[in-house]
C-alpha cells in the first residue's frame, strides 16, 4: 500500500500532466509589417522580407524593387504611411545610413521611427520610445546584425510605465503641428 506522500506526489503529477503546456510566444499571422528601401538597401530589404515571412509576418514590401537608384524619401514615406494608418503595425526601412529613412518616416503623424545599429539600441527604441518603424543602414550593419536587430526589435515590448509620460510628450507635439 503506498504511503500518504507517495499519494499526494502521485495526484500531483497527474493533475500538473493535465496542465496545458505553457505557450511559446510566436508572432501571430495578423501581424503585419511593412518594409521599404532605396537602392542601396533593396539586397538587405530582401533578406529581411523573407526572414519576416519565414517567422510568420505578413509583409507589405513597399519597394524598392531593384537595386536600380530610387529615392529613399519615397519608400520612407510609404512604410511610414502604412503603419500611421493601422494597415501595418511596424515598419522596416533601409537605405545607405538610415539617417534619412528615419527622418522622413518621423514627418507622418503617429509614427515613431528609429535607427538602430545594434540590439542595444533595438531594445531602448521600442521599451523607452514606443518606437514603431525601425531604419537601418545597409551600408554600415552586416546582414546577420541587421536580422538580429530586426529580431530584437519586434521581440522587445513597450515599457510605458516611467516612459509612458515622455512618449505622451512626443505625440502631444506631433498632434500639435497636424493641420
Amino acid at each position: 500500500m503506498p504511503s500518504e506522500s507517495e499519494v499526494r506526489e502521485l495526484v500531483r503529477a497527474a493533475v500538473e500532466a493535465l496542465q496545458p503546456a505553457p505557450e511559446q510566444p510566436q508572432p501571430r499571422p495578423a501581424d503585419a509589417i511593412a518594409i521599404g528601401a532605396d537602392h542601396g538597401g533593396f539586397p538587405l530589404k530582401e533578406k529581411i522580407g523573407f526572414h519576416l515571412k519565414e517567422r510568420g509576418f505578413e509583409v507589405h514590401d513597399c519597394g524598392t524593387t531593384s537595386p536600380e537608384a530610387a529615392d529613399y524619401p519615397e519608400f520612407a514615406h510609404a512604410v511610414a504611411r502604412l503603419v500611421a494608418d493601422g494597415t501595418c503595425e511596424f515598419g522596416v526601412i533601409v537605405d545607405g545610413a538610415g539617417i534619412g529613412s528615419c527622418i522622413v518616416a518621423n514627418k507622418v503623424p503617429g509614427v515613431r521611427a528609429a535607427l538602430c545599429y545594434d540590439l542595444s539600441s533595438a531594445r531602448n527604441s521600442r521599451e523607452h520610445n514606443h518606437a514603431n518603424v525601425l531604419t537601418l543602414g545597409a551600408g554600415l550593419i552586416g546582414t546577420t546584425l541587421a536580422l538580429q536587430i530586426v529580431d530584437e526589435w519586434l521581440a522587445t515590448a513597450w515599457g510605458g510605465g516611467r516612459h509612458e509620460r515622455r512618449v505622451g510628450m512626443i505625440d502631444e507635439i506631433d498632434r500639435g503641428y497636424r493641420t
